[in-house]
Formats: structure tokens, C-alpha cells, sequence
């Protein structure tokens, strides 16, 4: 295993971790473009972007991008966070100069007016199909509600109305505001000839004119509140509850993900216990994320209408026992080794490895190899993960609920 980077003159970075007896290779673009970027008239455009740029180059039609990744047997696609925009393939060794030369090209997209009218229609029902089925944008609408001003607040997808009224010319402006080679990482992973690849990325990408870039990184407020949103067609209450966590580049995230694992991972925690074991709930979850600047835990249960206040009242007080009383070495022992065994498994492909590799290096400017992350795990001690539990307290939270029930009592 070897890392290597280079950065080209514009400051378009290449990096990659080479795996020489991998069988496969995976490269991709990842840019410094979410909803986060964005405006509240614009909110939406870094999606819609991320659809036009497989829309056709100078050089090539949509149908030539399609027909040229099929030509070299890719798994290719793209997604779009409130941080990142990501394009990638997963290829053989022998095609990667060919992925390199395609992905380089659509990102530099032709963005027509034609192309853009009709991908509009096709943005408003994707937000449609999601606000229609579950759990009915009950993420999005606590994001927005737990954030507030801030720009995590905003919608990846954005809604029909900033979309419907997004111009052609308001996304041509914001990808000269954001896709600047210095904003933008190539990364490899698996069996990478890096030469080539630097070689490759110099001759397509090159001659892209750099221009400064820059981002609001300010720490969330603290938050709490309830909402509950009537959605009569569901079957189900769906509730997210989300609290301040660390930021991508704070120390004490990895106690926290312990921390989060030993109350509310989605097998053997203390919510699973109480809750899905139980048969309250058919799920209930933790999950830390992270972002430049600040961070967050959602928690997410989905249950029967009638069962919610019961199931949010078990809830806080499994919250409030462990602010308490804190948690147990035996706790931390074993979601040390779950959380370490799922790395391991997780990594093991070429595609998987890329995702991290690039996450990484796009919120850090910082590369870990697998080893390195587990035994950062390991080194965390009861202590850290007691005082994380206390520093990022659960219980002070933004709760939105979107279901049949039109009033819930906490």
C-alpha cells in the first residue's frame, strides 16, 4: 500500500492509495460543492449541476458520455452533500486512462439551455417522489429547523420552487464560483499507475483556470424545539431528533462515534434494547456526521402513531441514564470491535477505499490508512468517551416528527 500526491500548477490536487494487487481501479472527482454553498434563491443548484454535467461536453453528446462508460465496462455515478459533489467510475487497471479522460471531460460540461429546461422537470420529481414516500423529507426538515440560518440548513435537493425558478445562467455563474481546479481533488484507489494518472489529469485538466474559492465554516448554535409536520397517508410516525456533535477536524470525534455506537447503533445498543428489541419500535438509531465546522447526532425512530410519545420518552430517559451515570468498559469493548471489524470489511474494495480516501482528504487535508483509523479507535478510553457524552449532551436536541399524528406529547 502507498500513498502519493501531486498538485498540478492551477492546484488541481491528484492523490491516490495504490494497491498493486488490487483487480480493479477507482478514480473520481470530488469537489467542494454542496447545498451548504449555495444561497437561499439558489438552494438546489449544486444537485441540478451534478445532473447536467452527464448531460454532454464540447466534445460529447449525453449519449457518447453513457456509451463510452459502457465501452469500458464502468460502475460509474455521482452524488451531491451538503459538502461534496462527487464523480466516479470503477474500472479495470487497463481502463484508466480512458475513465480518467471521460470523467475529465464532463467536467467541464456544456451546460445548454435545452439540456437544462428539460433536467429541470426532472429534479422537481425527484423532490416530489421523496416528499411522497418515507419518511416523507422528515431528515431535511429537521436539518433545516436545527440549523436554521446557518447553510447546513439547506436542502441537498432543494425545493420545487427554488428549483423551478433556478436559471441556466444562475448555474453557469455558480460553477465559475466553485468548480475552480484548486477546489477540486482527483482520487484514485486500488491499481493505480499514479505516473499515468498525473500524466493523464496534466493533459485534460491543465489548462482549467483557477480562481479563489472560499467557505463558511462557523460552529452551529445549540438548538431545541418540536415540530410535528401531519402527513395523514403515512403508516408509520417517523421522528428525527438531531444534537450538536463534533466537526470533521475536532479530536474527540472518535470517542464520540463510540459514544454513539454504545447508545444508539442500530444492533445491540442501549435503544436497540430498549426499543426494537422490545417490539416498540421497528427502528431506532444514532448517527454522528460530520462537517466542516461543526457537527451533528441524528437519531431516528420510526414507529406506530400510537407508540411515539412512548418511544420518545424511552428515548430520553436512556439519554439522560447515560448523561448520568455515563457508560461501561464493557460497552467500549465491544463497539471498539464492531466499529473496527466494519471498517475492515468495508475497505477491503477499491470503490470503498476511494470514498474514505477522498472524504478524508476533501474535510482534513489529512490521509489515513485503514490500520491507522482502527488503532485511532483503539487508543480512545472509557474517560473520552464519558466526557464526549458530556460535552455533546443528546438530550438537547431538535425534535421534528412527520406522520398521521397531528400532536405529540413529550
Amino acid at each position: 500500500m502507498e500513498f502519493r500526491r501531486q498538485t498540478l500548477d492551477n492546484g488541481l490536487e491528484v492523490i491516490a492509495e495504490i494497491s498493486p494487487k488490487a483487480y480493479s481501479t477507482a478514480l473520481g472527482f470530488f469537489v467542494n460543492a454542496g447545498s451548504r454553498d449555495e444561497t437561499d434563491e439558489i438552494s438546489g443548484v449544486s444537485h441540478f449541476l451534478e445532473h447536467m454535467v452527464f448531460k454532454g461536453t464540447p466534445t460529447r453528446s449525453a449519449e457518447d458520455v453513457n456509451r463510452e462508460l459502457d465501452e469500458i465496462g464502468s460502475q460509474s455515478n455521482a452524488f451531491t452533500s451538503e459538502e461534496h459533489t462527487v464523480y466516479y467510475a470503477r474500472v479495470l487497471p487497463e481502463n484508466q486512462s480512458r475513465a480518467t479522460d471521460l470523467l475529465s471531460d464532463i467536467m467541464r460540461p456544456s451546460l445548454r439551455d435545452e439540456d437544462f429546461d428539460m433536467e429541470k422537470q426532472v429534479i422537481i420529481e425527484e423532490i416530489a417522489k421523496y416528499e411522497d414516500q418515507p419518511p416523507f423529507g422528515a431528515f431535511e426538515k429537521c436539518m433545516a429547523a436545527h440549523f436554521g440560518d446557518h447553510p447546513l440548513g439547506r436542502s441537498v435537493l432543494g425545493t420545487a420552487e427554488t428549483v423551478g425558478a433556478l436559471t441556466s445562467q444562475q448555474m453557469r455563474a455558480y460553477f465559475e464560483q466553485r468548480y475552480s481546479p484548486g477546489n477540486i481533488v482527483l482520487v484514485a484507489s486500488g491499481n493505480v499507475d499514479f505516473d499515468q494518472l498525473v500524466a493523464d489529469a496534466e493533459r485534460n485538466c491543465g489548462s482549467w483556470t483557477p480562481f479563489k474559492v472560499s467557505r463558511e465554516q462557523a460552529r452551529a448554535a445549540e438548538h431545541s424545539g418540536l415540530s410535528v409536520i401531519q402527513k395523514e397517508t403515512a403508516a408509520q410516525e417517523y421522528v428525527v431528533q438531531i444534537a450538536n456533535g463534533p466537526a470533521a477536524d475536532d479530536e474527540d470525534r472518535y470517542p464520540a462515534r463510540l459514544m454513539a455506537t454504545i447508545i444508539g447503533d442500530d444492533t445491540g445498543s442501549r435503544l436497540f434494547w430498549e426499543l426494537i428489541d422490545t417490539g416498540r419500535a421497528e427502528f431506532a438509531s444514532i448517527s454522528p456526521y460530520e462537517f466542516q465546522g461543526t457537527g451533528i447526532f441524528m437519531t431516528y425512530l420510526a414507529c406506530m402513531p400510537e407508540d411515539t410519545a412512548e418511544c420518545l420518552e424511552q428515548i430520553r430517559r436512556v439519554f439522560e441514564e447515560s448523561q448520568r451515570n455515563g457508560l461501561t468498559e464493557d460497552e467500549l469493548l465491544r463497539a471498539k470491535s464492531k466499529i473496527c471489524s466494519d471498517l475492515v470489511r468495508h475497505n477491503e474494495s477499491p470503490a470503498r477505499r476511494l470514498f474514505s480516501v477522498g472524504n478524508n482528504w476533501l474535510q482534513r487535508t489529512a490521509y489515513k490508512t485503514v490500520r491507522e483509523t482502527v488503532d485511532s479507535y483503539e487508543r480512545v478510553t472509557l474517560d473520552e468517551v464519558n466526557a464526549a457524552l458530556a460535552k455533546y449532551p443528546l438530550t438537547v436536541s431538535t425534535i421534528v416528527a412527520v406522520g398521521p399524528s397531528s400532536d405529540i406529547a413529550t
